[in-house]
């Protein structure tokens, strides 16, 4: 059972390790960036990051790994051929619902 005191320490701990990641690039990079691949680089890490975090808990959402792949099948076609948020969002809902 966890105290009410090493609650505090880890939150405490938790918080001051959350503020240096934030508040650490503003102190070391003062300036602009101007070199075109630190650029670039900083550009698409948060679009790998979020298909990092997306693409497992897609395939393992379901307990099923069919229905899951139906879903993200369908969900890439739809978005492919450009569809709404909504639509495809609806429809990788319903085969997997289907393929379940």
């Amino acid at each position: 059972m966890i105290t009410v005191r090493t609650f505090f320490i880890y939150l405490f701990i938790m918080s001051g390790d959350t503020y240096l990641i934030r508040a650490l690039p503003f102190v070391i990079f003062r300036g602009k960036i101007t070199n075109r691949f630190v650029k670039s680089f900083l550009f698409y890490v948060p679009y790998a990051v979020l298909g990092a975090m997306t693409f497992p808990a897609i395939l393992f959402s379901t307990g099923n790994i069919v229905s899951s792949c139906a879903g993200l099948a369908v969900a890439c076609i739809l978005a492919f051929r450009e569809k709404s948020l909504i639509t495809v969002a609806a429809f990788a809902c319903l085969a997997s619902l289907l393929f379940s």
